[in-house]
């Protein structure tokens, strides 16, 4: 029999009524009869640069044990990681709550098995978590075993820490370089004199294959590779004082990648680093305010009267390589073979070395304090025969001597103010260095013969051990200065979240 028009308004009718009814039953068999026990599980709020990133200020704890961090990682771990009924990698989850201020709109209107498709950055992110949470888990565990290298002793704030951070980021850190940008200024730099090691990083990961990444989507961090020691070259107006053709370089290069990409914008910068060796590095980053505040700034001109931020910035060595590399560079005698206590030779460059100069040249057998050396007198020979080498800084507060002494197994005296040494989130810097501020120089042979031969013989060891750390190879060797310099960013890039807009 055919239907009426009335039969079938009722059974459309019927069908409506229905179908609400079942979805909440539904609901109910699962969660239980109240409508405000439904919520997402998210993750926590969003913080410090933007509204895709989380800061979680990991590494600075982990490595810096004097030091509390203002936001603690554990939670997150614990959160994410611990607690394996509340992790799903694959899709959301409803769980109860027992609050019941939460409005209806916030009801999720997904079923339970009904799952999320994560993005390429939601499974990196998951991966950056599981990193974390295995250098937690080593900083009191059993030494990892390595075929090169097992950091060990008091040179590391905590090698074990160190070691697996290390082995992490072997296993997964990728880097994206962008490839715009012309030679000179990009893709290019000094591999000689004192900011040679611009050159040599540029150079070096855009030859790697372990971790650079054609890939944005799967990279960790992007790297702007502009020189700004070539910027000073072929951009800066001689003798004009005038910052404004670099800064308007690196302003135009960020703004061609930020409009063509979309990595920029998602993170403000955070996860965008800069590598300069120059004095002016630091002036550089200030062409974008999001470069300055937020992204990862690796300088030679670590200062941190000058805004240089240890939680998010890298101090990297300054390595004055006069003929490009360091053949005949390393090594020196045992500690009874060094007859000087303390030597020094430089012009007057800066308000410290004056100070230095006026209190000892000249003044004491002991300590060879020279503005000028002698005709026929070697600077390496001289470096050689010294016990304890003086760094003063210049108008800036790096200076190349501090890898000078590492190399030739000089201890190095550093006499500076505001200075952040390079890797001091992993190198106990005191156990092979001695700190001098600039209004202790008149007590400077006090403080170094106060070091008893014994503790002294120590620190020279140590020194001969972490100088790997800072040697320049090509190609470059596990440990070494390049990966050292990455492993320092891969930290910072611990160090928070990004994620998608949802």
């Amino acid at each position: 029999m055919a239907s009426t028009p009335y039969s079938s308004s009722s059974s459309m009718k019927l069908l409506l009524f229905m179908v609400p009814l079942i979805i909440i039953a539904g609901l109910v068999s699962v969660l239980g009869p109240n409508p405000s026990n439904w919520i997402l599980i998210q993750n926590p709020p969003l913080s410090w640069t933007s509204q895709n990133v989380v800061a979680v200020d990991f590494h600075h704890s982990l490595f810096n044990q004097s030091s509390t961090p203002p936001i603690s990682i554990q939670p997150i771990i614990d959160q994410q990681l611990g607690n394996k009924d509340k992790e799903n990698l694959n899709g959301s989850q409803i769980v109860p709550n027992n609050t019941n201020s939460m409005n209806e709109s916030h009801i999720l209107q997904e079923k339970q098995n009904l799952p999320r498709k994560f993005s390429i950055l939601d499974r990196t992110e998951a991966g950056l978590l599981q990193a974390r949470a295995a250098i937690r888990k080593a900083k009191n565990g059993n030494q990892t075993q390595d075929i090169d290298y097992v950091p060990t002793g008091p040179m590391y704030h905590n090698p074990n820490s160190f070691h697996r951070s290390y082995l992490e980021m072997e296993k997964q850190f990728k880097v994206y370089v962008y490839e715009e940008g012309e030679l000179p200024v990009f893709h290019n730099g000094p591999c000689k004199n004192i900011y040679s090691i611009e050159g040599n990083f540029i150079h070096t990961i855009e030859m790697n294959d372990q971790f650079r990444t054609k890939d944005p989507e799967k990279a960790h961090v992007f790297f702007l590779p502009f020189s700004v020691a070539m910027m000073v070259q072929f951009v800066y107006i001689r003798d004009t004082h005038d910052f404004g053709p670099i800064k308007k370089t690196v302003k135009d290069y960020i703004n061609v990648v930020s409009e063509k990409y979309p990595f920029w914008n998602r993170s403000l910068g955070a996860d965008h680093f800069m590598l300069a060796c120059h004095d002016w590095g630091p002036e550089t980053s200030k062409a974008v305010p999001n470069l300055f505040k937020n992204s990862i700034r690796a300088l030679c001109n670590a200062n941190t009267s000058e805004a240089f931020k240890p939680t998010k910035d890298v101090s990297i060595p300054e390595i004055n390589l006069r003929f490009g590399t360091t053949h005949g560079y390393l090594g020196g005698p045992s500690p009874s073979k060094r007859s000087l206590l303390a030597f020094y030779a430089g012009g007057l460059h800066g308000p410290i070395r004056p100070i230095l100069l006026e209190h000892w040249e000249n003044k004491d057998e002991d300590i060879q304090v020279h503005k000028y050396l002698p005709k026929g007198v070697s600077y390496y020979d001289m470096l050689r025969k010294s016990k304890f080498c003086l760094c003063p800084s210049g108008y800036e507060v790096a200076s190349p001597r501090v890898v000078e002494a590492i190399y030739t197994g000089c201890v190095p005296v550093l006499i500076s103010d505001h200075y952040v040494p390079p890797f001091n989130d992993v190198l106990n810097w005191k156990s092979f260095s001695v700190e001098v501020s600039v209004k202790d120089i008149p007590n400077l042979k006090k403080i170094l013969t106060s070091i008893s031969p014994r503790q002294y013989i120590r620190m020279q060891r140590r020194v001969g051990n972490i100088r790997k750390h800072f040697e320049v190879n090509s190609p470059p060797k596990r440990f070494d200065v390049f990966h050292m310099i990455l492993h320092s960013i891969w930290l910072r890039r611990l160090n928070f979240r990004v994620q998608d807009d949802q």
